[in-house]
């Protein structure tokens, strides 16, 4: 089991890591956020939507980054204080919305962040996403998250929810800035936190990853461009992965990154981290996802499974609702220590 994790930098969690049985060079972040995400929205509809073009309620406060401050009406002691949502790459307010809906009547009283995840960050520079997610550190730091904030505030309650691969890579290159200004000091255990990972994380394969850009990029003239470069550049780091046995493919380092647990600051082997999949998901094996979980689990993780049958990917809420919202609360409820259970892979 993992020790000390709470403080662990990159390389020395690689080394604990390791001592579970998984082997592999710690990848650098800045190598991360050049990965491509496996994401897609499911729909059986065949009819228009209107775009949604803002969040009620909320500010927008970035490019595709929204905030509801609620910090004055939080009274609630047991409920999330903050609610921190990274989308999946292509989700439209329209979709994110609603999941903040949903969560302001589960848990009314909790300020919201919203990430959005757009298909730009392809083609964008480390620099350009890092100056995207600059307002998430602000808001965070006026809610008072971070170690900057008054001390005279209540500690807050964190719930972090991470959606497919394009919202895992947000949410891991968000703790990575964080760890650069605030460095590794631990988080005290009042710091109360969840972690919900929806149809994440996973590898995939190049058909997966291919499938996944189609749906996102639909321009018949920029589509074929797209596919061409994933195609040449999934090739080459496939080739150098056998030439210097490094692992090269595309999300395998994000998946390493996934196992940290601190990949936010406020996180920790306190943490309960619930995993949401599903069998019949295209873009992401729920076996990937079991096997991850099972990774995590070694780690020391307080692991919570929740395997669907029937719906596709990123699409579990839409086809049971009230499973998927019983399982959030489970796990709020076992941060908050409403709930006992033995730590492990719940299913």
């Amino acid at each position: 089991m993992l020790r000390n994790c709470y403080s662990l930098g990159p390389e020395q969690f690689l080394g604990q890591l390791s001592s579970v049985g998984f082997r592999a060079r710690w990848p650098s972040p800045r190598k991360v956020v050049h990965q491509f995400a496996i994401v897609r929205w499911s729909s059986t509809s065949t009819s228009p939507i209107p775009r949604v073009h803002s969040l009620e309620g909320f500010s927008e406060i970035g490019t595709g980054t929204y905030l509801r401050d609620n910090r004055k009406k939080c009274q609630d002691t047991t409920s999330p204080s903050v609610i921190l949502i990274f989308g999946w790459m292509g989700a439209e307010l329209r979709h994110l919305q609603n999941y903040t809906r949903a969560y302001a009547k589960l848990y009314p009283d909790a300020s919201q962040i919203i990430v959005q995840c757009n298909s730009d960050l392809f083609w964008t520079t480390n620099g350009v996403r890092k100056r995207s997610l600059k307002p998430v550190i602000d808001a965070l730091e006026a809610l008072h998250c971070l170690s900057s904030s008054s001390s005279a505030q209540r500690p807050p309650r964190m719930l972090t929810h991470a959606f497919s691969n394009g919202g895992s890579l947000q949410m891991t290159l968000l703790g990575y800035m964080l760890q650069q200004k605030y460095g590794s000091a631990s988080v005290p255990e009042s710091f109360t936190s969840a972690l919900i990972l929806d149809s994440c994380p996973a590898v995939g394969n190049l058909e997966s990853i291919k499938h996944a850009v189609s749906t996102v990029v639909r321009n018949p003239i920029i589509k074929p461009i797209v596919l061409a470069i994933v195609h040449t550049v999934h090739s080459i780091r496939f080739g150098l992965s056998l030439l210097f046995d490094k692992r090269m493919i595309m999300l395998e380092n994000l998946q390493i990154e996934m196992w940290n647990p601190r990949i936010l600051l406020w996180m920790g082997l306190h943490t309960p981290r619930l995993y949401l999949f599903s069998r019949k998901d295209k873009l992401v094996s729920w076996q990937e996802v079991m096997r991850h979980a099972e990774t995590a689990k070694k780690c020391g993780m307080d692991v919570r499974c929740e395997l669907f049958e029937e719906s596709e990917h990123v699409a579990h809420m839409r086809v049971e609702p009230e499973r998927y919202w019983s399982s959030i609360r489970d796990v709020w409820a076992a941060a908050t220590k409403e709930k006992g259970g033995d730590q492990g892979i719940h299913n």
